[in-house]
């Protein structure tokens, strides 16, 4: 990292969950005694050349302010939107004035807990001073099948060179905010970041992060959770 440039983090906690099918949502769920989210925001916290986490939450949300975390002076809030790239825009609207366009920006998702520090490390080894920035990925294992509309396997899908994405993903504060404002102007829907910053014509670094980065989708993915962060000894 150049002299003058500063890391930062944003989470993005202001999903509903509808996948999920409980009255709360996801990131508030309680793993081994804790919130989805305290397991989230634990390892950026731990990382000390972060200066900030903006936690992008849901308007009226009461939950949060029950966080230890909430209470580390390192924690800001903000208030986040309907859809990703509105919160994580309005969390970098929150940086404006000590943000600056050369410094990185690390976002999360608030329903990944199991993410480890060594990972946001590789991270940012990873990415380094590249011009684009990166993501964590995993290579993917598994055989793909393309469905038709009748529920049957209509062809097998070439898996070379398919990454799963994970989080974190970091960029440029200056990258990644033309990158969402264009995706706002366009009403352009995305699931991350490198998508936001590929619609720039720009092609986010692959580093290879850990694949027991689970991210809590559905009410069973808190089992396999809880078992990854028991065998890493963090309980």
């Amino acid at each position: 990292m150049s002299r003058g440039e500063r890391r930062w983090a944003v989470v993005a906690a202001a999903g509903r969950g509808e996948r999920f099918g409980r009255p709360q949502p996801k990131q508030y769920s309680t793993l081994l005694g804790r919130p989805v989210l305290s397991w989230a925001l634990r390892a950026l916290l731990d990382e000390p050349s972060i200066a900030a986490v903006v936690v992008a939450l849901a308007p009226g949300d009461r939950r949060f302010a029950r966080l230890p975390e909430s209470r580390e002076a390192r924690v800001r809030t903000c208030v986040g939107g309907a859809r990703r790239e509105s919160s994580v825009a309005n969390a970098l609207g929150a940086l404006e004035g000590e943000a600056r366009d050369e410094d990185w920006v690390l976002v999360h998702d608030a329903a990944r807990p199991c993410l480890r520090r060594s990972d946001v490390r590789a991270l940012i080894t990873g990415v380094g001073d590249d011009p684009v920035g990166g993501l964590l990925a995993v290579p993917l294992g598994d055989t793909l099948k393309a469905a038709a509309a009748d529920g049957r396997s209509e062809r097998t899908v070439p898996r070379e060179g398919l990454w799963r994405a994970l989080t974190p993903q970091m960029f440029r504060y200056g990258v990644l905010r033309r990158a969402l404002a264009l995706c706002l102007d366009r009403e352009r829907s995305i699931t991350d970041e490198a998508a936001a910053v590929e619609l720039l014509g720009l092609r986010p670094r692959l580093v290879r992060g850990r694949a027991d980065n689970l991210k809590v989708t559905h009410p069973e993915d808190l089992a396999l959770a809880g078992a990854i962060l028991g065998a890493a000894g963090r309980q």
